[in-house]
């Protein structure tokens, strides 16, 4: 009933993988990384998932409904406030909570001081000083149905490497790499392969893009993760998927309320300025 999937293999060993698929190593009951609830391996499908640092790794365990097995990169960070977690919790499984979607009833402004690996922020302007990206959680309905989305929202200009012009080429540069101009905000982005949302014991910790030489890395990572509701990360989970909505500095601001939120999201909208895509809520 166990998954071992050919990346967590390649970067635990074969032997290490056989011993798990014997049953040696594996625990017969964990907490689901992914939707936080029991799990028995024994009784349902289960995945592992590999969650690797700098220099450390942790071996967790998912239903296989809720994620597949995979790696997942996070930083040394936060793989060490998880496994704290961990070893202060009951649950006898060596199980780090990640990949789920989180998010806030109420939109939580998030200043995330982490400067995404594509596109590179530019300058503000104020010269020399780099856009930092604010995140903001917040359900947003898609017709009748409630997504769980991030609206991303830098502080000054983003340009592209090299740039010192000053103009802002932060949707530009996001749509180059897959996001979509958004027309009507009821409507449902598709989904963008290679990235994903990753959420660690019940908090937002970071959104991965593709590697280029494989696999994940962080485009945006939030220096204290961030926690989210139990709504927000309801509707995540029955979906599979959060919507990531991007905008020009200014154009949304911090919003207290969803319907605030939303209607910034209208304003932005039917002024052209917002691209989005539908992130996995893990990726490979």
């Amino acid at each position: 009933m166990l998954d071992v999937s050919d990346e967590v293999r390649s970067e635990i060993g074969d032997d290490e993988a056989d011993r798990l698929l014997g049953g040696d190593r594996a625990p017969d009951g964990y907490e689901c990384t992914s939707c936080r609830t029991p799990g028995d391996t024994h009784l349902e499908p289960t995945s592992t998932v590999l969650f690797v640092g700098e220099e450390t790794a942790v071996l967790a365990f998912a239903h296989a409904r809720c994620i597949p097995s995979q790696v997942v990169p996070v930083s040394e960070e936060q793989l060490a406030g998880a496994v704290r977690s961990i070893s202060q919790s009951h649950t006898g499984a060596p199980d780090l909570a990640v990949p789920t979607a989180p998010a806030p009833a109420q939109p939580v402004p998030a200043p995330a001081p982490a400067a995404p690996a594509v596109p590179d922020p530019g300058r503000q302007s104020a010269p020399g000083q780099a856009a930092i990206l604010g995140i903001t959680c917040g359900l947003v309905l898609h017709g009748k149905v409630g997504h769980a989305s991030l609206v991303v929202e830098p502080t000054g200009p983003v340009g592209r490497p090299g740039s010192t012009s000053g103009e802002d080429e932060f949707l530009d540069l996001l749509q180059d790499a897959g996001f979509q101009p958004v027309t009507d905000l009821d409507e449902t982005p598709e989904q963008l392969p290679g990235w994903s949302v990753l959420v660690a014991m019940g908090k937002l910790h970071a959104v991965l893009q593709p590697a280029a030489a494989g696999g994940s890395t962080g485009w945006w990572q939030a220096h204290q993760p961030l926690q989210v509701t139990d709504a927000w990360r309801m509707a995540a989970s029955q979906l599979s998927e959060v919507t990531m909505y991007a905008v020009p500095a200014g154009m949304v601001g911090r919003q207290p309320r969803e319907d605030l939120l939303r209607q910034a999201l209208e304003r932005a909208v039917a002024l052209g300025q917002v691209v989005a895509a539908s992130l996995p809520l893990a990726g490979t």
